[in-house]
């Protein structure tokens, strides 16, 4: 039990670490003028990268009925099937499941559990009702375009650190729509994310504020981060020493977007959640549905904002054309794409594992600590400079973002009281998560 728990952390930490690394490793890849720093264009297509944030969620749904099938054949191959306890309750109670897991199979008593995602639905999402994940999916669509937007602009780590800040919309959703009650450690908490995200964007403001220094040329990064040896004189990677924000404006409209793309992502917790309070639905098909229906919708917008600003704007986001054929010409750009979309498969598979073998709360605690992954393999390859203002605020969003999700006790003056039925359940969704 315990390798199989190191394994599904170390899985859902290294998957997450590398969809961010590798999002940024395409935006620094140079397209175009590589040979001068100061008119080098580089590979700057967030919708593309959207869409590969979708296509990995839809491998999750290709995986749901590859696991169906398989159960299916395995059945038709038996000769008898037995009718064991598991089937009887599970045909006439699908809120009670009998744990399947090969430990307790072997042991001589089966331990019954009670499966938190049947305890309040009562209805099957089926029908023309799965079609409601398509709300939560536009708000999924906006938030992961604009978030890919500001990390263009700002660098890894402090773009991961402001996507903490999702749990303060979140939380003010919660009290607004669904009617739950924050304590006063909750606001603490919030007030402490605020404090450190503003600490966080401050450092990087000023951090771009300093002169660019040792503005690097290299051809080998490349090589190392996704195994290939060979260099290709025509992506040429120019790092600078402040991670691409030499300039203040940048940094800060970085900064404005991926903490405006906070506010639809919170939105698609909530509405997620008001789903599944009622409905009664596997987390990986809720992933594989907002996988698909993001597909169609992203594909279908590009084709439409392509036609409507891409051919009145040459080489901008809506350029479609352009930025499909800087990823076919570029090695380093087709295979970091691909390498996307199965960390994000991959990321929703081990963090929903992790859900269900350890804890919701385990999971929240590993997602957060990946950001410290994410700023050492940054500051490791020279896309960033260390700074202890950043380290500080870092240190302040991930307390208060665990006393929010109450892994630490928050300070003596706040009284805890018992939390009532309905306020158990998580403010933020745990089925799966977007990175």
């Amino acid at each position: 039990m315990v390798g199989k728990t190191q394994f599904l952390v170390t899985g859902m930490l290294i998957s997450g670490v590398a969809n961010t690394i590798l999002n940024k490793l395409q935006d620094i890849q140079c397209v175009a003028n590589c040979d001068d720093p100061n008119t080098a264009e580089y590979f700057e297509q967030p919708v593309w990268q959207t869409l590969n944030m979708f296509i990995g969620e839809t491998m999750c749904f290709i995986v749901v009925y590859i696991i169906l099938l398989w159960e299916f054949q395995k059945e038709k191959r038996a000769s008898y099937t037995p009718l064991e306890a598991e089937d009887i309750i599970t045909n006439n109670d699908p809120g009670i499941v009998i744990s399947t897991d090969s430990d307790s199979r072997d042991s001589h008593d089966s331990t019954i559990k009670i499966d938190d995602e049947y305890l309040r639905p009562d209805e099957d999402l089926t029908g023309w009702k799965i079609f409601l994940f398509w709300i939560p999916t536009i708000c999924d669509i906006l938030g992961t375009t604009l978030m890919n937007v500001g990390l263009i602009y700002t660098s890894a780590s402090v773009y991961q650190m402001l996507r903490g800040a999702v749990v303060l919309f979140t939380g003010t959703f919660s009290v607004l729509f669904l009617r739950r009650r924050l304590y006063p450690y909750h606001w603490f908490s919030l007030f402490l994310v605020v404090l450190g995200v503003s600490i966080v964007g401050m450092s990087s403001v000023l951090e771009s504020s300093t002169p660019v220094e040792n503005v690097v040329q290299s051809q080998n990064i490349n090589g190392t981060l996704l195994l290939n040896n060979e260099i290709d004189t025509d992506s040429t990677l120019i790092i600078s020493s402040t991670g691409y924000t030499s300039d203040k404006s940048d940094a800060i409209f970085g900064i404005f977007f991926v903490l405006f793309a906070q506010i639809f992502t919170a939105a698609q917790f909530v509405i997620e959640e008001k789903i599944m309070e009622r409905y009664r639905i596997k987390p990986m098909r809720a992933v594989g549905l907002e996988g698909i229906f993001g597909l169609v919708t992203v594909i279908s917008g590009m084709i439409i904002l392509y036609l409507l600003v891409g051919t009145s704007h040459p080489g901008g986001y809506f350029d479609i054309p352009v930025g499909f054929n800087q990823i076919i010409s570029y090695k380093q750009i087709w295979i970091s794409g691909i390498s996307i979309c199965f960390s994000i498969a991959f990321f929703n598979f081990f963090g929903l594992s992790v859900t269900r073998t350890i804890s919701a709360t385990a999971r929240s605690t590993i997602d957060t600590s990946r950001i410290v992954f994410i700023w050492m393999v940054s500051l490791s390859l020279g896309w960033e400079t260390f700074s202890w203002l950043q380290v500080f605020g870092f240190i302040v969003l991930i307390y208060g973002t665990f006393i929010f999700n109450n892994v630490v006790s928050p300070p003596l003056c706040f009284i805890v009281p018992p939390p009532q039925v309905n306020e158990i359940q998580p403010l933020l969704p745990e089925d799966h998560e977007h990175i």
